[in-house]
């Protein structure tokens, strides 16, 4: 909703200011400037990246213009859902959940659980219940995991924001264009050169408008969605890894929460009581 407004804040103001000028709006109504910027802009995603990143620039398009993911309910349930887990190990011992991890889909303990989550918490117990790896070395493990995830998570990010870059540099070829077009039609009436001129000129305004107040503000958004999700997923680290130091469930679940970003961090009231008080949430 947010970004829906901020794009029409931007188009507003300047088409307003524009008409407060007493600019004609039909001057910048350039159909092919449009069509020779936006083609060039789309081919150009088209020729840097693969079918993968072109999908995350698509999935990255429709989040920037819902709700984060990531709120203070999802913070809550996956903490409950952690001390679930690490409950369980507690009372029947970290190897006798081998039969959960092995089959998560069918667990009562994962069965529920969004699959990228958990199979990122139960490939680190599978490793665990090995005894091979120490706390230290399943940490490292899931930091290398978490940087794998967020390069992937920034790919479709800096490819757009790549994209914004060339549109100035595309708007100028629009307006080059342009000026070839309005050399062809030196001698004509003055009306027809200034109209040409015009639309040549459109072409750098459109390359400059659509890099600064839409695709560049489209995609720092993108760049922060990924970010909560690396900041997810470090919330749910830090948890399993206290509990495997050693730590009891609901220490190890007070570990996760205080490191939730302060804006949707749960208290420490709320993730007691829903720890001890009631059965763990969908996340």
């Amino acid at each position: 909703m947010f970004a829906v407004v901020g794009i029409l804040a931007v188009f507003g103001a300047v088409v307003g200011g524009y008409l407060m000028e007493h600019g004609n709006i039909r001057v910048l109504l350039q159909p092919a400037e449009l069509l020779i910027i936006g083609g060039a802009a789309a081919g150009t995603i088209f020729i840097a990246n693969p079918p993968s990143i072109l999908k995350g620039i698509l999935d990255g398009l429709k989040a920037v213009f819902g709700n984060t993911k990531f709120g203070k309910k999802v913070y809550q349930d996956v903490l409950k859902q952690m001390y679930a887990v690490m409950q369980a190990a507690r009372e029947k011992g970290l190897t006798e959940l081998e039969g959960d991890v092995e089959n998560p889909s069918k667990s009562p303990l994962f069965s529920k659980w969004d699959h990228h989550l958990r199979d990122f918490v139960c490939d680190t117990l599978r490793m665990a219940i090995t005894g091979g790896p120490t706390p230290f070395d399943l940490d490292q493990m899931m930091e290398v995991d978490m940087e794998i995830q967020h390069h992937c998570a920034q790919a479709p990010v800096n490819a757009l924001n790549t994209v914004a870059d060339s549109l100035p540099g595309l708007g100028i070829v629009a307006a080059v264009l342009g000026v070839v077009i309005t050399m062809g039609a030196l001698g004509g009436p003055p009306d027809e050169i200034g109209h040409k001129v015009a639309a040549a000129l459109v072409g750098t305004f459109l390359g400059i408008l659509l890099c600064y107040g839409l695709l560049g503000p489209m995609a720092s958004k993108m760049g922060r969605a990924a970010e909560e999700e690396g900041q997810f997923y470090h919330v749910v680290r830090v948890s399993l890894i206290a509990f495997l130091k050693g730590s009891s469930p609901l220490v190890a679940v007070e570990f996760g929460r205080r490191a939730v970003p302060g804006h949707v961090r749960p208290t420490f009231q709320e993730m007691e009581t829903g720890c001890r008080g009631k059965e763990p949430e969908n996340a």
